[in-house]
């Protein structure tokens, strides 16, 4: 009896796996940008409140999409078993557990994708390849039952193999047919922008404290944080822009458009508000591209207008203050990063840079809608969550050498780190040994006050346990203050500490 439900169970599975794997591949084949299981997982991502996916990230760091996307499999695999053991009692009850699945896949492809119709047919495919191919291996299964023959069985197990098999097949040809992704990077890699210039880092920005992190960051270093299972993968040819609203005239923008136009280049220091107090969500990179304030003119902002909600490809939104888009600042739409085209994951071919404000109200990747209007008329993904509305960035500094809980030579002990206040700029920054006085250290410069600062100097230091705190000063007088707050709704603070110990 318990070999007989093993077998159904494989069954199931089988079954479960073929149909994951034909739906999959006519996601690829099709270009529909997220298969459902990648759906179901942003379904999750969209309905989480903000705090659990704020411990999610502290737990699992970048891994937290993997984690999901794992336990998502998991989850379908027991569901498939039992569909299988199901099976062997009442044809109808798997199509039921099937259907279910299914309809999860339409409510979260309809909830993240805003789809055509077409975007449907990958889970009516895995839907009708579950019942089919289980319906075989259920027959299959019935004969040994009822002749008690062991090459019924033998056979049912090589049927379940070969279907195995054929799914790995089917899903490994949709990803090579569907080959969306590599089309995009040819394109990217093919690109060249008039106007881009390779990035040249001032002197004067480092501080020369060795392990301080790096004042310009590589493109392949520099912090990812966004919603996307499935990134989003737009040609350059394929790629428009829409403004409109709350505006004189509606302007679209072609990519074609928007290369030919004026470049704007400059250093802008960009950080998540997720980034907890010394953390490292943060990177500082040459953005070159269009300044949005130009763009917008075009367009003529209606007076009541303040709000402008911003739209990737894949449905994400943020809400960003007009005003904080048309002042003098380098707000722009980048199509480059330190000298080259956007890479995919960070929001190729167009994306918005905004100086001054955290990300999630203002750092759009795969922009393609800008609907100029009013924060009392809009909600968008993050202040839906319990995030603030608006959220510029907050004064901050961190301490990269020593680094926390190391061992050091007593004496005179090298510090540095990093500070930042984007669009007010960094006076001076100052730490404390063991709660003692505060003491200035050296600040490096800066081409502009977008961008973050290395700071470095020497304190001496006992044998024993220490601990080290930082704080940093503004060029408007703000001392960081030491009041420890939570990232959300607007951005952690509180001094960074370290603590070590010198022998």
């Amino acid at each position: 009896m318990g070999t007989m439900r093993g077998s159904w169970s494989v069954a199931g599975l089988a079954a479960g796996a073929a149909g994951l794997a034909t739906s999959y591949a006519t996601a690829n084949v099709m270009a529909v940008r997220s298969s459902p299981v990648v759906a179901v997982a942003e379904l999750i991502i969209e309905i989480t409140p903000g705090r659990v996916i704020e411990e999610s990230i502290a737990v699992l760091g970048f891994q937290d999409k993997t984690v999901l996307v794992a336990g998502i499999f998991v989850f379908l695999a027991l569901a498939f078993a039992w569909a299988g053991r199901l099976a062997a009692r009442r044809w109808w009850a798997p199509v039921a557990v099937f259907a279910c699945l299914a309809a999860i896949g339409v409510v979260a492809t309809a909830v993240t994708e805003a789809p055509a119709t077409a975007a449907y047919l990958p889970l009516a495919v895995g839907l009708v390849t579950w019942v089919v191919v289980l319906s075989l291996l259920a027959e299959r299964l019935h004969r040994p039952a009822r002749t008690g023959s062991e090459s019924s069985r033998r056979g049912f197990l090589l049927g379940a193999g070969a279907v195995a098999v054929v799914a790995v097949g089917v899903a490994v040809l949709g990803r090579v047919w569907g080959s969306g992704r590599r089309g995009v990077e040819e394109a990217r890699r093919l690109l060249r922008i008039t106007g881009v210039t390779e990035p040249r880092v001032p002197e004067s920005t480092r501080v020369g404290v060795p392990g301080v992190t790096p004042w310009a960051t590589p493109a392949e270093d520099f912090y990812l944080i966004h919603t996307a299972i499935a990134l989003p993968t737009i040609a350059p040819d394929e790629w428009w822009l829409r403004i409109h609203g709350l505006v004189e005239r509606e302007v679209t923008i072609s990519y074609a458009d928007l290369i030919a136009r004026e470049r704007s280049e400059a250093w802008i220091t960009l950080n998540c508000v997720s980034n907890p107090v010394g953390g490292d969500l943060i990177g500082n990179a040459w953005w070159s591209g269009v300044r949005l304030a130009d763009l917008l003119a075009e367009a003529g902002p209606l007076a009541e207008a303040d709000a402008v909600l911003q739209t990737s490809e894949d449905g994400w939104t943020c809400g960003t203050p007009l005003a904080a888009l048309t002042d003098e600042r380098d707000a722009m739409l980048a199509v480059a990063m330190n000298g080259r085209p956007l890479r995919v994951e960070h929001g190729f071919p167009v994306r918005t840079i905004v100086p001054g404000l955290y990300g999630f109200v203002s750092a759009c990747k795969w922009v393609v809608d800008l609907e100029v209007t009013r924060f009392d008329r809009i909600s968008a993904y993050w202040t839906g969550k319990g995030w603030a509305e608006q959220a510029p960035v907050r004064l901050a500094s961190r301490i990269d050498v020593p680094r926390d809980g190391v061992d050091v030579e007593a004496g005179e002990l090298p510090v540095g780190g990093v500070a930042w206040h984007q669009q007010t700029g960094i006076e001076g920054v100052e730490v404390s040994l063991d709660g003692g006085p505060w003491q200035p250290v050296e600040v490096a410069g800066s081409p502009s006050d977008d961008t973050w600062v290395q700071w470095g100097g020497r304190v001496t230091v006992d044998r024993g346990d220490h601990e080290l705190r930082v704080r940093a000063v503004s060029k408007a007088g703000e001392v960081q203050t030491g009041v420890e707050r939570e990232v959300v709704p607007d951005g952690a603070t509180g001094w960074h500490t370290v603590r070590f110990s010198a022998g």
